[in-house]
């Protein structure tokens, strides 16, 4: 599992006026984007995640500030991503147990989904995660 969640470096166009990122469908991301939301202001010390799920691949970056992407394996060996660079994102794919934490101040983090929301793609129980 762990092998698979791996950083994407997406184009930089750099100019003297500021830079520029994009991605696009397929091109930089291995799934087509049905759902897009954001998290800000996070409190210090707080985490958000905490789950899996079933189906759902997601692309997180850092548009703003840090945080740490801590992914955690069933044996519950854990490997942490820091994104802080506007033009890296983390690629998970389904069955990825995850949490953010860390978040700098005026953190913001943008998470594209191959889908819509839907309650029942979520696995929110760890003991549950490591047998499905």
């Amino acid at each position: 599992m762990m092998d698979k969640v791996k950083i994407i470096e997406l184009p930089k166009i750099m100019d003297p006026r500021g830079n520029l990122t994009f991605l696009q469908n397929q091109d930089h991301i291995p799934f087509d984007i049905k759902r897009v939301f954001w998290t800000y202001d996070v409190p210090g010390g707080a985490q958000r995640g905490g789950h899996a799920y079933h189906k759902q691949q997601e692309f997180i970056i850092a548009l703003s500030g840090s945080f740490d992407v801590v992914i955690t394996a069933p044996s519950g060996e854990k490997q942490v991503y820091t994104l802080n660079r506007s033009y890296y994102g983390l690629y998970l794919p389904p069955k990825t147990w995850r949490h953010m934490e860390n978040f700098s101040t005026n953190a913001l983090s943008l998470h594209l989904s191959s889908h819509a929301f839907d309650t029942s793609d979520y696995i929110r129980d760890f003991d549950a995660y490591c047998y499905a």
